[in-house]
């Protein structure tokens, strides 16, 4: 065991050591990839341009797909700086104040003079509930009356009046008209972005300023831009905010409120410039340090293990019993019915992604329900575990001898008797290998619960790219941490493999 850990040991440290040479070698800073070929508007057609996913600026942008141009798509802003900043895309397309924080942070990209195109802000609502949109549009009109709006925007963007007007609770207010429930994306700064541990920004002001009132809690869920409409939709989230501009296509599915502010779509691009270089401690310090940001991975990480044990508790007993109940439906012939039914569900649960099952329960199954979030990512790895469980424990069972089972029965053993002191023991020796590597594979899988809002360890990694649009080190911080979990998994394993191959002889 000692000698295992050692050899474990030995590999991360060099892991470690090469990955650092890496970083060290690519030069601390920016390597510049040139001048972007983007000039003005009328160079897109052609152009790669960089997005994201389901904004505004994807609408636009589209439309030059027909011209010659390769649109990619990214999750995140940050990401589509990330992609121009090494040269993936000619420029990208993204609102104006979310571009002044890029560009204050990279000093080699810079927006063009030329608007791209001017767009209101809105907040989403279902279009059947016209009662909280109307109480809604009368605080707005309220807010744009009273200056308020203004200054919540003046507090975050303008450089002599930013943080000069910070929007302060109500604590005067009877709130008895329940909670609202607000779905952001909280990598949009100034308009939503984390700072420490709260979720801050001009639309979250608003939105506070906005339940003052009309008398509510205010509740922001932070999920995926792209998942904002399906929360409102499916009523996981009474609004959302975030930037949101009215089009057509929208309008289809959601409704808006009135605008509450106008913002300008820009084209931001590469100037050539070299980036200020800045040292591997300066950027650890930027990275982890400043606004104790290194709490984002451990936070994320408690949620990552909590979910991935509790799923595999749930998966190992769903996953045993089903094995076991197939074994017994094929070898004995009876109740064809439920091996039919067991059959589907392994067949569809193996078939389809795991992200679809995960959102599927999350948006659909418990549509209308309050359950916690990490409850029902847990339901949905350890229903997504126990089918691979499943035939994993039935590959087991149907290793060993027939002949042992004949032998239990002459000697008057049950069929239960015979699976439980007899057929089981040895199946699980060998498929433990294999029930290590399904454990494995579920931890690295609980790195899609972001996309319900869920701050896991990857998605800790995206908090600190989205406020420091730097992409190497929160990568790399993540990926060790993952390999740290599960080089301890695998020498868990192997122990447990010899422990059983010493307990047999």
């Amino acid at each position: 065991m000692k000698r295992l850990i050692k050899r474990k040991a030995l590999g991360m440290i060099m892991l470690i050591v090469m990955l650092s040479a890496t970083f060290l070698l690519s030069g601390c800073g920016s390597n510049s990839v040139g001048k972007s070929p983007v000039s003005n508007a009328d160079d897109l057609a052609g152009a790669t341009i960089g997005v994201q996913l389901g904004t505004t600026g994807d609408l636009y942008v589209s439309d030059y797909e027909s011209e010659g141009s390769t649109i990619l798509r990214y999750t995140k802003a940050a990401d589509a700086i990330q992609a121009l900043k090494q040269g993936k895309v000619d420029c990208i397309v993204v609102d104006k104040a979310p571009a002044e924080a890029f560009l204050n942070n990279n000093t080699d990209l810079s927006a063009l003079e030329d608007e791209f195109t001017q767009e209101d802000y809105a907040i989403c609502i279902s279009k059947e509930n016209t009662e909280l949109k109307e109480k809604i549009n009368q605080a707005i009109a309220t807010l744009n009356e009273n200056g308020t709006i203004e200054r919540i925007i003046q507090n975050y963007i303008g450089d002599s009046t930013k943080g000069q007007y910070p929007y302060e609770k109500d604590t005067t207010v009877e709130r008895t008209n329940g909670t609202l429930v607000v779905a952001t994306n909280a990598t949009f700064e100034p308009y939503e972005y984390m700072q420490g541990e709260e979720i801050v920004g001009i639309d979250i002001d608003l939105a506070q300023a906005i339940c003052d009132l009309i008398g509510m809690d205010l509740k922001v869920e932070n999920i995926e831009f792209d998942a904002i409409i399906n929360a409102v939709q499916s009523g996981k989230a009474d609004i959302g905010i975030a930037g949101m501009t009215v089009t057509e296509e929208r309008l289809q599915s959601i409704d808006f409120t009135d605008s509450y502010t106008t913002s300008t779509q820009v084209i931001v691009v590469r100037n050539g410039e070299s980036n200020t270089i800045t040292s591997l401690k300066q950027k650890i310090y930027n990275n982890f340090i400043d606004d104790n940001r290194y709490m984002y991975i451990v936070k994320g990480l408690l949620t990552t293990l909590e979910i991935t044990i509790l799923a595999i508790i749930l998966g190992v007993v769903v996953g045993f019993l089903v094995g076991i109940l197939r074994t017994a439906c094929d070898s004995t012939g009876k109740y064809k019915l439920l091996n039919l039914l067991l059959k589907g569900y392994l067949t569809i649960i193996r078939g389809t992604p795991t992200m679809i099952q995960l959102l599927i329960i999350y948006y659909v199954v418990f549509a209308s329900s309050d359950m916690n979030k990490v409850l029902i990512a847990v339901i949905a790895f350890g229903i997504n575990s126990s089918a691979y469980i499943a035939e994993i424990v039935r590959s087991g069972i149907n290793s060993i001898d027939p002949g042992q089972f004949e032998a239990a029965r002459s000697m008057g053993l049950s069929y239960p008797q015979t699976m439980r002191y007899i057929i089981m023991p040895q199946a699980v020796k060998n498929v433990l290998p294999a029930l290590g590597n399904e454990f494995i594979v579920l931890l690295k899988e609980t790195a899609i619960t972001g996309y319900i809002g869920i701050m896991d360890l990857t998605r800790g990694g995206d908090y600190i790219r989205s406020r420091t649009f730097e992409a190497f080190l929160p990568l790399i911080a993540v990926a060790l941490v993952y390999l740290c979990i599960v080089v301890i998994l695998t020498a868990c394993v192997s122990a447990m493999e010899r422990k059983l191959r010493t307990d047999g002889k």
